[in-house]
């Protein structure tokens, strides 16, 4: 796409080995960007850069490391030029019961998605605001209505949406724009693995018939790369999340009502054991954060 305001642009892509930032990294190479792939399990990256027909950089480094970040950003800097783009995008989960969950495992999931998007940002912001660019924070449908057994990630995209609406406001007068991408459930590995858990699934089951759709990958970032080549302010896919925004006050009586009849349910058939981090990158950033204690 010859086109593209992306066309020779650098952009940033972090948790980008895989799932979403993978097919990220691709629409965005597409249509003629340079990409900074950051994240953890360095051979995926390096695959991934591999494969896009833009030159791309792979780095390896964990979004909750201020310090390796702000390193992360020189070698962007030196090897392809300043960012113009930054999507935030690293993000991992766990579920079950606040009560049973692992202190550290629940604080790490905010760690990664919450901190980590603020030190990302805080790390490209200066590029930002030297290229007039644009920073898009990945949030969820979670952003807009908590549910059950997911306190820590539902915590952490509510704090990522209200970070971004935050920075917005600071950095609108340096012009730098930030959007928001509001997302439902994607064919991912971390989605995958969730439905392995009777307590998850249902989750997903008793959400409205559009509302438990599991979206390609590829649909997802087609349309959240639009959204960077506009600068948007919000992307929602789907599209009905739109509504679930206006609506979203309503939504925590209904939640409410709803595991009121059947979490004891679950709870009988011992079905509400804690997961441990979801997917493969939830356990690729396990073992990052170990080897890093």
């Amino acid at each position: 796409m010859t086109d593209s305001p992306l066309r020779h642009r650098v952009v940033v892509v972090t948790g980008a080995a895989r799932g979403l930032g993978a097919a990220l990294a691709q629409g965005c190479a597409r249509r003629g960007a340079r990409l900074a792939l950051l994240g953890h399990e360095k051979p995926r990256l390096d695959a991934v850069a591999a494969a896009l027909p833009t030159p791309a950089l792979a780095v390896e480094v964990d979004v909750t490391d201020a310090a390796a970040l702000d390193e992360a950003a020189g070698e962007v800097r030196g090897r392809l030029g300043q960012p113009s783009v930054v999507v935030a995008n690293a993000g991992i989960a766990e579920g079950g019961p606040f009560a049973t969950s692992n202190p550290a495992e629940w604080r790490r999931v905010v760690d990664v998605n919450l901190t980590g998007s603020a030190h990302t940002a805080r790390a490209f912001l200066p590029d930002l605001v030297d290229t007039a660019g644009y920073h898009l924070q990945i949030a969820s449908l979670a952003s807009l209505g908590a549910a059950p057994m997911m306190s820590a990630y539902c915590a952490s995209k509510a704090g990522v949406e209200a970070f971004a609406h935050s920075l917005r406001a600071e950095v609108a007068h340096h012009g730098v724009a930030v959007g928001i991408a509001y997302l439902s459930w994607i064919d991912t590995d971390m989605i995958r693995d969730a439905d392995r858990y009777a307590v998850l699934r249902e989750v997903r089951a008793h959400m409205p018939a559009p509302a438990r759709r599991i979206l390609p990958v590829d649909e997802v970032a087609a349309r959240v790369v639009g959204a960077v080549e506009h600068r948007r302010a919000a992307v929602y896919v789907p599209g009905w999340l739109r509504i679930a925004q206006v609506a979203r006050t309503a939504l925590p009586p209904v939640v409410l009502r709803v595991t009121r009849r059947d979490l004891p349910r679950l709870e009988a058939e011992g079905a509400t054991d804690p997961t441990g981090p979801l997917g493969a990158g939830g356990l690729a950033d396990r073992a990052a954060a170990g080897r890093g204690a």
